[in-house]
């Protein structure tokens, strides 16, 4: 049975984990460029923890200039098995208020200036997105978020947009009214498809920040406003973090959901016509399919 390694990819005011028994930020290299920072390690109630600040240490990327292939990339190589994502958010929702959290399972994907696949010309793969996040992880996260005192929500339609403005009124009303998002952020993809496509499970915590632009008594968005409430539930997302490991064990089982089998049936380039060029760059992502087709 592998170990488990719990990925944390922290969103904007998560910029590391507390309780780190042996922490070390390590330098993980990419085929896929630079990640967005060093990765901190260590272990967490004996049980390995690796955490990627998303937009790196003093929030240097824009969500468009987030390297996400290479963090999702390095992440694999460091032997991370599950992937939870943590990132402040929008809500289009009364019930869901600034300071609760979101457990999403779906994604609406309006980004439009970012790299979304590992795959491409020369080694071509489509994977399943149908269920984007991993039912067994989002557990986990509901119950630690609710042992750490947070209001959490599960379940969630998350708009992904591609910033680095915030929403138009007429868009915020559009997500929330026409198209039933509960949620809106800029970070969560191509995040959750890389994801996929390297066979991690992957669950997203949304943060909420704020009631975005729809809000009748909340007006425009002000970055001063999401800045406080970035405080607080930062310390509710250190809480949460806290407790997750106790919760899917040292000893990593096969995912129920098939989340670290996604590539079984998704390569359709033949083995002979592949690009050795590319297939190089997937010997992480994909090697475990790689190495059962003598690629």
């Amino acid at each position: 049975m592998a170990q488990t390694m719990i990925g944390i990819i922290g969103g904007s005011g998560v910029y590391d984990i507390d309780g780190l028994e042996g922490a070390e930020w390590v330098q993980q290299d990419s085929p896929w460029g630079a990640p967005s920072d060093a990765i901190l390690t260590g272990t967490l109630g004996g049980t390995q923890m690796a955490f990627l600040p998303r937009h790196g240490r003093g929030h240097v990327h824009s969500p468009t200039t987030v390297p996400y292939r290479a963090n999702i990339d390095a992440l694999k190589r460091l032997g991370v098995t599950d992937v939870i994502s943590v990132s402040a958010c929008g809500s289009f929702r009364e019930e869901l208020a600034p300071g609760d959290f979101v457990i999403v399972d779906q994604f609406i994907d309006r980004t439009f200036a970012r790299e979304k696949s590992f795959f491409g010309t020369g080694c071509v793969a489509h994977v399943s997105v149908a269920h984007p996040t991993c039912r067994r992880l989002g557990d986990a996260c509901e119950t630690a978020a609710r042992e750490a005192g947070v209001t959490v929500h599960r379940d969630g339609t998350y708009l992904a947009m591609e910033g680095p403005q915030f929403s138009t009124l007429a868009e915020s009303k559009m997500y929330r009214e026409v198209w039933g998002c509960d949620v809106i952020g800029m970070t969560n993809m191509p995040e959750a498809k890389l994801a996929r496509e390297a066979e991690l499970c992957y669950a997203s915590v949304a943060m909420i920040t704020d009631y975005d632009s729809w809000h009748p008594d909340h007006g425009a968005v002000d970055v001063t406003q999401i800045i406080a409430t970035l405080t607080g539930n930062a310390d509710k997302a250190r809480n949460m973090v806290a407790r997750l490991p106790d919760l899917l064990g040292g000893e990593r089982a096969p995912c129920p959901h098939g989340c670290d089998r996604a590539l079984d049936f998704a390569m359709l380039t033949a083995p002979e016509a592949r690009d050795p060029a590319l297939v190089a760059k997937l010997d992480a992502v994909a090697g475990r399919v790689l190495a059962a087709q003598g690629a």
